[in-house]
Parts: C-alpha cells; structure tokens; sequence
C-alpha cells in the first residue's frame, strides 16, 4: 500500500515531463504538474462534497442540475467580464449549435445517471463499474462509425469486465439502482465519445473549453425539466428537511460549492489534454480514479471487502492496459 502513493506521484510527474516541447521545459513541465495537481484536487473534493449532500439532500436529479446550473452561470459571468476565450469564445452557428446538441444531451444523460448511482451506493463502486466505459466505446465505435478495433485492444476489456463483476458482487454497498444508473452513465458518455468524433471535426475555430461552455448551457437546458418532473413534488420537503438538518447557509453554500467545483474540474481536465498526449492523459485518468477511490474510503469510512478491492484493482489495471494499447494501434494506424 505504500508504494502506491510513489506510484501515482511518479505518473503525475512523467505526465508533466510529456508537455515539455520547446521553451522553457522546465516552466512547462511545472505548470502541467500545477494543472493536473488542481484537476485531482477540484475532482477529489467534488465527490467527497457530492456523496455528502446526497446524505442530507438524496434529489441526485436536482443536484446535477444545480452543477449544470452553476456552471452555466460561471461561464456566462466570465464571458461578460471579457474573458471569452475562458468560456464561449464565440457565438456559434444554429448548424454548429445542432453538432453540438448531440454529444451534449448524452453528457447530459450521463450527468444525471452518474449521480443517481453516487446517491445509491458508495463512490468507490461507481467509479469501478464507470472503469466499463472503454467497452461501450469500442462496441459504439464500431456500430456508429463503422470503426474496427485491433483484436489485442478488444482482449484488454476482459480484465476489466472480469474486475468490475467481481468487486460488485463483493461491495457491501451493492444495489441494482446504482449499478444500473452507473451502467447507464457509461453508455450515454460512450454515445458522447462517437459521436464527439463524428461532429467536432466540423467546428472550426472553437477549442475545447467553449465547446464544453455550450455543453454546460445545453445540459442544463435538458436537466432542469427532467429534474421537475422526477423531483419536483416532493422539492420543497426535501429542501426543508435538509435546512432543518444543516441549517440554511450550509445547504446552499453546499449546492453552490458543489456546482462551481464540477464545472471547474472539468474544465481544468480539458485544459490538462491540451498540455500532454492522450495516452498521458489517459494514465492520469486511471489514476484519478485510484485517487477518488481511496480517498472517498478514507473520508466516509467505508469499508472494502478483500474481493471488492482486488475486483477494484483487476478493473483499473485493465483500463491502464487498455489505454496503453489503444494509443499504440493508433500511432501504428497513423504510420
């Protein structure tokens, strides 16, 4: 357990070593470190925060509202400041608007189900059952967009497939509504994925920090009737129950905290793929769920089974191997 640490500082700073091209490699290699640094923070507080409004406010539809909310009000508070290259850049076309509804309304989908897998069951199980996310990406890959994938990168699901059945059925936590909407999650976010592949190559002079700008408005615009409809009737008793619990300034600080640090982690994760190469950026993903993992069981106290922790690690092993791999089949296609 204490190599662990060593190990996940060791990737952090290989991928800061990756952005050094040209300049100062030195200063290059800091601020990526810094980048990522604040990625892991941002994310790491975000779920502990989340998982523990769920406790006192368990309205997983509402909450991932309020994220798209917040962060929609955040962009557009930049974008009137005179910041736009650090929100939408620009306004965009009704026909780029179309291209970008597609992969945004399953970002949105995605948003909701994730949360109502965190409300379910504990942090640790939703982020192994999401580590199935690269199998719904092949297998829409090649139903959408007709794209084959090398034999050896489709074997590297197995391990996954393999660690994330036997650390549910081992989690003590366990319960089909979490791993349903976690599942759920990781077919709407697969959908995102190829179809983000086929659309953003349409957009020019767009980067990728306001394209996920106008992701944000366009999930809210989808979240806020779904969350009425699921929540609303029983909204205003939720909301009391909750204030009479944490008192009134905690409840909304919360909601408002929480909002501010999705938006933002997701951002900085953006910005943190511009500065390294895929398979880098990959790795750290990998990482950060270890991160999220142990440290949400450090913080609520959860507790692992043997057998759920080996699933754990089988499940992200196989997410590294797969990531390695797919980037190598990449670089030999584009040879």
């Amino acid at each position: 357990a204490s190599r662990r640490p060593a190990r996940a500082a060791a990737v952090v700073a290989a991928a800061a070593a990756d952005s050094a091209e040209g300049g100062d490699a030195a200063g290059s290699s800091l601020v990526t470190l810094g980048y990522i640094a604040v990625w892991y923070g941002l994310n790491v507080g975000f779920n502990l925060l989340n998982k523990s409004i769920f406790k006192f406010f368990p309205f997983p539809w509402t909450v991932s509202t309020v994220h798209v909310i917040v962060g929609s009000a955040y962009c557009a508070a930049v974008y009137a400041l005179g910041a736009k290259k650090a929100s939408f850049g620009r306004p965009i076309t009704q026909d780029e608007l179309k291209t970008i509804a597609g992969p945004a309304s399953m970002h949105a989908i995605g948003h909701i189900a994730a949360n109502v897998s965190f409300a379910a069951v504990a942090i640790s199980l939703t982020h192994t059952v999401k580590t199935l996310e690269p199998v719904f990406n092949v297998a829409l890959s090649s139903l959408v967009l007709g794209q084959a994938t090398p034999l050896p990168v489709v074997a590297s699901l197995v391990p996954i497939m393999v660690g994330v059945s036997v650390a549910s059925m081992h989690e003590l936590s366990f319960n089909w509504l979490g791993f349903l909407s976690a599942m759920a999650s990781n077919v709407t976010f697969g959908f995102r994925a190829v179809w983000s592949k086929r659309a953003m190559s349409t957009i020019q002079n767009l980067d990728s920090t306001a394209i996920y700008a106008y992701t944000t408005v366009i999930s809210m615009l989808i979240c806020v009737p779904f969350a009425a409809v699921m929540e609303g009737p029983r909204l205003a008793a939720g909301i009391a129950a909750a204030t009479a619990e944490v008192g009134a300034t905690k409840f909304w600080c919360s909601l408002g905290m929480v909002g501010l640090l999705y938006h933002l982690y997701n951002q900085f994760a953006f910005n943190t793929l511009q500065r390294v190469n895929p398979v880098t950026h990959g790795v750290c993903n990998v990482v950060k769920r270890i991160v999220i993992i142990f440290s949400s069981v450090l913080f609520f106290g959860n507790v692992l089974t043997g057998q759920t922790l080996l699933g754990t690690c089988i499940a992200l092993g196989g997410t590294a191997l797969y990531t390695g791999l797919n980037t190598h089949y990449k670089h030999k296609k584009e040879a």
